[in-house]
Formats: structure tokens, sequence, C-alpha cells
């Protein structure tokens, strides 16, 4: 079953850096408080707002459709990299 879900995550993030050029370290696919989330945090010059996280969702989720890969419920949680994410 883990190589199953490594399979699965290296899939999603190859996906998802292909059509967004979001580094593959910046994405992960994990549980937070028993909830499957999938984390992009960006790394920009410019500010990282809403606006910003807005647009790169409105990228990344008819990605995330094409690929077809996650069958359950999740969250998408698209935040700035910030400092203490370095």
């Amino acid at each position: 079953m883990q190589k199953d879900y490594e399979t699965f995550v290296e899939k999603l993030e190859i996906g998802i850096y292909e059509a967004t050029g979001i580094p593959r370290e910046n994405i992960s696919f994990e549980k937070e408080d028993g909830v499957d989330t999938l984390f992009i945090k960006i790394d920009s010059d410019k500010e990282v707002d809403t606006d910003l996280c807005t647009m790169v969702s409105n990228i990344v989720n008819p990605v995330i459709d094409k690929l077809d890969l996650i069958n359950e419920e999740y969250v998408l949680d698209i935040c700035s990299k910030g400092e203490d994410n370095e």
C-alpha cells in the first residue's frame, strides 16, 4: 500500500509541476487533522496574497481534475512558502 501511495504522490507532483512549473518539493499530499490535504507552497518574488493563491488554485484545479488521481474528498491548501518553510 505504501508503494502505491508513493507512486500516487509522485504522479500528482509531476503532473502539477509539468502544468504549472511549481517545484515538486513545494507540493505534498498528507493528512492534516485526519483530512487528506494537498499542500502547494508558492515561492514568489511578489507578495503571496489571496489573489495569487486564488490564481494558482484556478490553474491547479483543472490539472488535478485531468490527472484524475484523487478519488476521495480532500482539501487544497495553497500558501506562501515563507521563511519558516525553507
